[in-house]
Formats: C-alpha cells, structure tokens, sequence
C-alpha cells in the first residue's frame, strides 16, 4: 500500500508540476532602447520535432498573436514599411524525457540492548517517460542579422491534452514568462 501511495505521488508530482524552467541570454554590448520595430523572420515559427501530431495552424496561430501581444507591451510595434529593427522567430520544442526513481524496501534494524532482526532488502527502480514543452523567442537585429536576445520557458506537459481554451492560456502564460525580462536591464 505504501509503495502504491509513494508510486502515485510522485507520477502527479510530474504531471502537476506548473513550475517554469526560464532562461534568458542577450548581446550585452547592443543598445535595447534604439529598438522600436519588428518583423517576423520567415518561417515565423519552428517545430522540432518537425511531428504533425505537434505541427498545427492553430498552435502556430496562438504563438504568434501571444508573442505579438507580448513585444507590444514591451514598447515595440510591428513594422509598418518593412523596415523593422529586430527579426522575431519563435520555436516549439517537444522533447521526451525520463526519470528513474528508486525505493529501498526491507532489510535489518537493530535495537539498542544488541541483536538484529528483519527481512532481506530489496530497491525497486521505475523509469517515468514523460514530454518537455519549450516555447523559445529569438530576436535578431535586422541590420546585421545577429541574435541579440533570446528567451525559453519549459514546462512538463500533462498527460491527458488540454481543451484549446486550456492550450491557449497556457501559451499565453507560457509567452509572458518567456519574454518579462525584455528588455534586459
């Protein structure tokens, strides 16, 4: 029963987990401030894996209008004349991990007037596969072409697959997270 109780816990331990794993880098040495307009960089955005059960408009579509959100909020306007000082591409990164867990069970104990006692022991090792998703925005400066900042946000994906609405808010959430620290200070 303990082992079921501990078994249990720990699979809704990952699939519940809504902790973000952030990362951010930039161009220390580029002027932040002087940039004021965007484009998307073809293609706007990237899967990898290139998996058509990960692939999809709407995903895409959602990305897209959360990033677009996002820089807008953050001063920066999307380039009416083709002229726009930063290049955006966005990435969708699916990879698949595991993680072994291993329990010690049985063995002896002893007591303090002397003596042992017990069972033999035993470890149990389980491997739990389970899905990273990674949303990443790149931005390059469009004179030169050089990535200036950069910015990601992992997250273990549920198991059962959100309703669209769940989808949404999620890449909405996942989005702000990414890109709060534009521009850097």
């Amino acid at each position: 029963m303990f082992r079921r109780t501990l078994l249990l816990s720990t699979i809704l331990l990952l699939t519940a987990c809504q902790n973000y794993n952030v990362n951010r880098d930039y161009d220390s040495t580029r002027d932040f401030g002087a940039y004021r307009s965007w484009s998307w960089k073809e293609p706007a955005l990237q899967y990898s894996p290139d998996d058509p059960r990960i692939k999809s408009d709407l995903t895409e579509q959602r990305i897209l209008d959360a990033v677009s959100q996002q820089l807008d909020q953050r001063g920066l306007r999307p380039a009416a004349n083709g002229k726009a000082d930063l290049n955006v591409q966005s990435w969708l990164i699916v990879d698949e991990r595991q993680q072994q867990t291993s329990y010690n069970y049985g063995g002896a104990w002893g007591g303090y007037w002397g003596g042992y006692w017990g069972g033999p022991a035993y470890t149990e090792t389980r491997t739990y596969n389970y899905k990273v998703a990674t949303i990443q925005v790149d931005l390059y400066d469009s004179k030169d072409g050089k990535l200036v900042w950069r910015g990601s946000a992992e997250q273990i994906m549920k198991s059962a697959p959100p309703s669209p609405a769940e989808r949404e808010a999620a890449i909405r959430e996942t989005v702000a997270k990414v890109i709060e620290q534009y521009p850097p200070h």
